[in-house]
């Protein structure tokens, strides 16, 4: 589902974040979303500072420039969100979209030592060698270093980052990719906490198996832009303001 214009990518960035506040993908009214402005490799999209994402509209997103750094940070803009998403959307070709969040069960994994993202059923083999770690955790994102360092990471078929002792991210070509990869990340991670709080052996999926599932998941029709949809769809019924 490639937004052909501003106004439309607007209302998919916007359900989006409608839609991660019910999932309680939020913490407080920090963390961000961005998205590229259809047809710009630099202007793009973020939730201006204060906002809950409950209470996002289309029009209350904020429209940055990344190549704008000659006087700094840009006044009235998340200083956390400029250093992260500025650098991104400039430095890495498939960060198109970049959604940041502190969810619970991901953020928990990543708060453990050496943890990496196991094989365990069908929906981990999705992130099969596609998930990047940054363990060196040093503060919040307020150095104009950070972005560029991370983007060293994002390299090609890399869309999600667990951020150590911090939270995650993932990146996508629209929206819709994007949060359909949100989405599973924090129901894989959920499944985690869940199968390792047994105390029982896990069962792991070989690695050939879990590179054709992944396959798999990248091939399947639709499957993320049919999400968005039915996304959209129960909140243009149950509360369209996100669109206005």
């Amino acid at each position: 589902m490639q937004p052909v214009n501003e106004a439309e990518q607007r209302r998919h960035l916007a359900g989006a974040f409608r839609w991660a506040a019910r999932l309680g993908f939020n913490e407080g009214v920090a963390n961000h979303f961005s998205a590229l402005v259809p047809g710009s490799d630099s202007q793009f999209l973020l939730n201006p500072p204060g906002v809950h994402f409950s209470r996002i509209t289309a029009s209350g997103l904020l429209k940055l420039d990344a190549s704008d750094t000659g006087g700094g940070r840009p006044a009235g803009v998340d200083p956390t969100a400029w250093y992260l998403h500025s650098h991104l959307h400039q430095l890495v070709p498939h960060a198109k979209v970049i959604l940041h969040t502190h969810m619970p069960y991901a953020t928990s994994l990543a708060c453990l030592q050496d943890f990496e993202l196991m094989m365990l059923d069908q929906s981990s083999c999705r992130f099969f060698r596609r998930v990047a770690y940054d363990r060196t955790f040093s503060g919040m994102f307020l150095n104009d270093s950070e972005g560029p360092r991370l983007a060293e990471m994002l390299h090609d078929g890399i869309s999600t980052m667990f951020l150590g002792s911090h939270g995650v991210m993932v990146v996508g070509n629209t929206v819709a990719e994007a949060f359909d990869e949100l989405y599973y990340l924090e129901r894989v991670a959920q499944l985690h906490v869940y199968a390792m709080s047994t105390g029982r052996p896990l069962m792991l999926i070989p690695d050939d198996v879990a590179e054709l599932t992944c396959k798999q998941w990248l091939a399947y029709p639709e499957g993320a832009d049919l999400h968005l949809q039915a996304v959209m769809g129960i909140l243009d019924e149950e509360e369209p303001a996100y669109r206005s």
